[in-house]
C-alpha cells in the first residue's frame, strides 16, 4: 500500500471517531490543602470538545488522499 493511501485511511478513521465521540475527557488531581504532613487532594474531570468541522475536514482530507493514492501514474 502506498503511504498516501495509508495516511488517508488514518485520517478517515480519525474523522469518523471525532464525529462520533465529540471529544474526550480526562481526570486531574489537584492539591487542595497542605498543612505539614496533612495533605488533601481532589480529582477533577476535564472535557476537551472537538469541533465537528475538524472531523469533517479530516474525513474529507482522508478521502482525497485515498483517491489520490489509488490513482496509477
Amino acid at each position: 500500500m502506498k503511504l498516501l493511501t495509508v495516511m488517508g485511511i488514518v485520517l478517515i478513521l480519525l474523522g469518523v471517531v471525532s464525529l462520533v465521540s465529540n471529544g474526550f475527557s480526562f481526570k486531574t488531581r489537584e492539591k487542595v490543602l497542605d498543612l505539614g504532613s496533612i495533605e488533601a487532594t481532589t480529582e477533577k474531570e476535564k472535557r476537551v470538545n472537538i469541533p465537528p468541522a475538524l472531523g469533517i475536514i479530516a474525513l474529507a482530507g482522508g478521502i482525497v488522499m485515498v483517491v489520490a493514492g489509488g490513482r496509477k501514474q
